[in-house]
């Protein structure tokens, strides 16, 4: 059996913490593709009912983290070259946005977030072996770009395909040189700072097709 170990934070509902277990337990690889989920066996392993168990699951599914099979169940859904296209096409269609909006607008205090959030990222390169930590950081970086835009619909489009993007950032820090993805970062930066919105588009293009280039290779293994 899978060790799984209940994600014990403050202030998150059972569900939500059923939900994060299995999450993190599918992104870092603990459950892999194709393998079952079974209410019943999860729920007695992390000491909780089967109502959170399959709410967690139904939250899954909507990310598309799990599927449905049929006469099998849920199982660990796996990661396929169209979905992948799919999802960095309309990624890649927001990024040049917000790096073209963030240009225009980005103020002194918005560039000074995102050096520090660039530098935030350098260091866990160096210092974190946690790929979902890592995650987290390349997730802080892009988001000041989203808020410099100060767009609030172009922020809610993001978030609302935010969580399949994360799955596919895990994978390209597993399988990246993630030297390559500082240097990617600060070259945005500097392209932001010089309000160049040809330059920045240019980078989140290259940033959007390593990311598709690396997880492409990894699939074909």
């Amino acid at each position: 059996m899978k060790e799984l170990t209940l994600v014990n934070e403050d202030n998150i509902s059972l569900r939500e913490a059923v939900y994060l277990t299995l999450r993190r337990a599918i992104l870092t690889n603990v459950f892999e593709p194709g393998d079952r989920l079974m209410e019943m066996k999860l729920a007695a392993q992390l000491g909780v009912s089967r109502t959170p168990v399959r709410e967690a699951i139904h939250l899954l599914e909507k990310e598309s983290l799990v599927r449905q099979i049929p006469h099998k169940g849920v199982v660990v859904a796996g990661i396929t070259k169209k979905q992948l296209r799919d999802v960095l096409e309309i990624r890649g269609m927001l990024e040049e946005l917000a790096v073209q909006l963030a240009c225009r607008r980005g103020t002194e205090e918005g560039f000074t977030k995102l050096q520090a959030a660039a530098a935030d990222f350098a260091k866990a390169v160096k210092q974190e072996k946690d790929v979902t930590v890592l995650a987290e950081k390349d997730v802080a970086f892009h988001d000041v770009i989203y808020q410099m835009t100060d767009n609030e619909r172009l922020i809610e489009l993001v978030e609302s395909i935010w969580q399949q993007i994360y799955r596919y950032r895990i994978e390209r820090l597993k399988g990246a040189n993630r030297e390559s993805l500082v240097q990617e970062h600060q070259r945005l930066v500097h392209a932001l700072i010089a309000r160049d919105e040809e330059a920045a588009v240019r980078m989140a293009r290259l940033h959007i097709s390593n990311q598709e280039a690396n997880i492409s290779k990894l699939l074909d293994k």
